[in-house]
């Protein structure tokens, strides 16, 4: 598994990367290791709105499950990832880079202090 230490994470799953005062939201190599092969994605969120920590962003479908993929933190979204729309098996191939699926605004930077380093994801408990 491969966890970039300049990433912060959720326990949920999500990473985060902090570009100035924008956050580039996706999910992490566990995440879709554990899901298998992504089929679809869906944004439950489109540029301009404003969205809370915790909201749900968006929808990745494999050929075994579904999971929602949460805000870890709040603000107004700047961008989605429309090429994942069709290409959703980026995901797979690289979770951390081209597979970005959110951009926001940061409303609360202080949000960020509450996520996880790499060492502390890397750390979780899997066996619940």
């Amino acid at each position: 598994m491969n966890f970039p230490k300049d990433l912060k994470y959720t326990n949920n799953d999500e990473w985060v990367r902090v570009e100035g005062d924008t956050a580039v939201i996706g999910i992490t190599d566990y995440a879709q290791d554990q899901l298998s092969d992504v089929v679809f994605v869906e944004y439950i969120v489109a540029e301009g709105d404003s969205a809370a920590r915790g909201d749900v962003c968006a929808t990745v479908e494999s050929v075994k499950a579904a999971a929602d993929v949460y805000l870890p933190v709040s603000g107004e979204v700047i961008a989605v990832n429309e090429a994942l729309i069709d290409a959703p098996e980026t995901v797979n191939s690289d979770p951390y880079g081209e597979a970005w699926m959110i951009k926001v605004k940061l409303s609360d930077p202080s949000e960020l202090d509450e996520l996880l380093d790499a060492a502390a994801y890397e750390a979780l408990d899997r066996d619940h």
